[in-house]
């Protein structure tokens, strides 16, 4: 039988991080946004709840949880500032190379430093199939350029392809980008000349366990934000008055008010099922980019819907939703985007035995 019970653990978690959310991210969600930063009081908050190390093994001092739990924490934070959610993870899905890769001596050496709060931060960029970047190697150096990352500096890089992982430390050039979401947690290009590997580790599988696990991250902020615009909207068309009733009580805003719900709810399906199966230890690839692709997608169709629903005021600042809209384009660019999320869970379904290679030839 299908249970969708958490336990108490796992509703203690959830709980924890709407509190925090309610308390420190959405009252200064346009402050953070303007400055480009978090608060040092939410900072500190963060690192003494021990969000950072949620899915860290416990004889590493972690909470020793897994991806599920991450989700539901990812998305609290995200329904109240999904920018700030990433600007106060200090290594946020840059830990799950180091975790999957690496073990627990790549989280003592270079995960460590990053988790004390003071605002350093590592970054996760794809340089695999469908990646914007443009790296060249030269024996253990590396030259070129990331495009875009959300972040203003970055203290800790990993590079994630199809067959592993390699960290940069030092060399890091960042050039400071306006960007339109996400802008509490930053922007910027990253140029790197002849900048010094650190570390490196080559297993496909396990690069494949660490691609999947960060969509999982992304997949969780999008579902937060979607959800918190379509309440959001829902609220607001409840309480807005046209032709003598609540514009909700309108038939066609009605509809759209339920396909916004469904969407939801369609998506933290499948986000679930995708961590479960991570968490029992199953092969999870294609069902966590499949969560991926439908967080991205209903992500443009709830956060535009829910701009439209407020008409002219959505695009006003005085609401939140025209941020929503912006922040989930952003974050469905991440990592290949769904394009290259779409191909892997083709490449998946369509195998046989093992994987397969997609073409776009007429047959």
């Amino acid at each position: 039988m299908i249970d969708f019970d958490l336990g108490d653990e796992l509703e203690l978690v959830r709980a924890t991080a709407r509190d925090f959310a309610a308390d420190q991210l959405r009252p200064a969600l346009r402050e953070h946004e303007s400055q480009r930063a978090v608060s040092e009081a939410a900072r500190k908050a963060f690192a003494e709840i021990g969000f950072a190390t949620l899915e860290w093994p416990e004889a590493l001092g972690g909470s020793g949880l897994g991806a599920l739990a991450r989700c539901l924490v990812l998305e609290e934070l995200a329904a109240g500032d999904p920018g700030a959610a990433l600007a106060l993870d200090p290594l946020g899905p840059a830990v799950y190379p180091l975790l999957e890769l690496g073990g627990g001596e790549a989280l003592e050496l270079l995960g460590r430093p990053l988790v004390d709060g003071t605002g350093r931060r590592a970054v996760l960029v794809w340089n695999g199939s469908g990646a914007r970047c443009r790296l060249e190697r030269d024996s253990d150096h590396v030259t070129g350029s990331v495009p875009w990352v959300p972040a203003d500096a970055v203290d800790l890089l990993v590079v994630l392809d199809e067959q592993g992982a390699f960290v940069i430390e030092d060399g890091i050039e960042s050039s400071p980008l306006r960007g339109s979401g996400l802008r509490a947690a930053g922007a910027s290009e990253l140029c790197l000349d002849a900048a010094a590997i650190v570390a490196e580790w080559r297993d496909a599988a396990g690069a494949q366990r660490a691609l999947a696990r960060a969509r999982l991250y992304a997949s969780a902020l999008m579902l937060g934000i979607m959800r918190e615009s379509a309440e959001f909207s829902r609220q607001y068309a409840q309480d807005r008055v046209a032709f003598g009733r609540p514009i909700a009580h309108h038939q066609a805003l009605a509809f759209l008010i339920v396909d916004m719900a469904m969407a939801v709810d369609a998506t933290r399906v499948l986000l679930w099922d995708a961590a479960w199966r991570l968490d029992r230890g199953d092969d999870s690839f294609e069902a966590c980019a499949t969560a991926f692709v439908e967080a991205a997608e209903q992500g443009v169709f709830v956060t535009p819907n829910g701009v439209q629903i407020l008409g002219g005021h959505g695009f006003m600042q005085d609401y939140p939703v025209e941020k929503f809209m912006r922040e989930a384009r952003a974050l469905g660019l991440l990592w290949g985007g769904v394009d290259a999320a779409r191909e892997d869970a083709g490449c998946e379904l369509a195998a046989v035995e093992g994987r397969v290679s997609l073409s776009a030839e007429a047959v």
